[in-house]
């Protein structure tokens, strides 16, 4: 048995066809199924039970599959290991970011980093959390800047730092001459715009403090949000340290006084996933 029989076994017995495995694999057919003919004779057992249309993966062959997949992974993750210990730290580290940590932290992380490792390059994709979530499952990014919640089952996280959520309008049209913290209450009847992400939070917010929110849109694009509430066209609500995102917009903004509306950035990466050098060392400095 060796690495190359693990992995057509396991081409087959996920593919539950030779057909479909040879052309996963790139290889014909009869060699295939050879392969496993000689896994079998090997270990004295039948893994599959093979018909015209399709392969019954037996007790036995379950067993392999799970441990073919095991020593697989192993495999790679070594040959990972092995490859950064010989070239140093070189190469590229895929980061996802949303808008507000890539615009203001970010950037500050990256030039630390850049002194230090100089052979480092990024690549950095600039999304929502959720997409930056699917993005690192997918294995395209390694590690991602987003913000709570997330599911923390299957990643790995940092906290980092706290930001309360704020409303940002034109002061003559919405705040009449009021500054400061606002209490929940005062937006009681008022045009708010708001990101899809927090609608829920703020709605919840709301109506234990006894009113239903006028939300008159919903976004996934806070930019669009701050330029609209500049044209006087409502009250936006976003985490103060996206406020900077529209430099010019000429909005005031107060503290909302609402704990649960509070929202935290995290560096974030899946769980039992080796992580690559320049990876673990852009970590520690978050952990610093």
């Amino acid at each position: 048995m060796d690495i190359r029989q693990l992995s057509y076994f396991l081409a087959i017995a996920e593919e539950g066809n030779i057909t479909r495995a040879s052309e996963r694999l790139h290889i014909a057919q009869p060699p295939l199924s050879q392969q496993l003919k000689l896994l079998e004779e090997e270990f004295g057992v039948v893994l599959a039970e093979r018909s015209t249309r399709k392969i019954q993966i037996t007790d036995a062959g379950r067993l392999l599959q799970k441990r073919a997949k095991q020593i697989l992974e192993l495999t790679e993750k070594t040959a990972k290991e092995l490859k950064d210990l010989k070239e140093g730290l070189q190469g590229t580290l895929a980061i996802g970011t949303i808008s507000s940590a890539g615009e203001m932290l970010l950037p500050l992380k990256i030039q630390c980093f850049h002194k230090n490792y100089p052979n480092v390059d990024f690549y950095i994709r600039e999304s929502g959390t959720f997409e930056i979530l699917e993005l690192i499952k997918s294995g395209i990014v390694e590690i991602g800047l987003i913000r709570t919640p997330f599911n923390q089952d299957i990643f790995e996280a940092i906290h980092l730092s706290k930001e309360p959520m704020v409303a940002g309008a034109l002061k003559e049209v919405f705040w009449d001459n009021h500054s400061g913290i606002l209490e929940l209450t005062e937006l009681e009847g008022k045009p708010l715009l708001m990101h899809n992400r927090y609608t829920g939070n703020i709605k919840e917010a709301c109506r234990k403090a006894g009113f239903e929110p006028n939300i008159i849109c919903r976004i996934d694009d806070t930019r669009f949000m701050l330029n609209w509430a500049n044209t006087g066209m409502g009250i936006v609500i976003i985490p103060r340290d996206m406020i900077g995102l529209v430099p010019d917009a000429k909005l005031l903004y107060r503290e909302i006084k609402e704990e649960s509306l509070a929202t935290r950035i995290v560096i974030i990466w899946m769980k039992n996933r080796y992580l690559s050098a320049p990876a673990r060392h852009f970590l520690e400095l978050f952990k610093s």
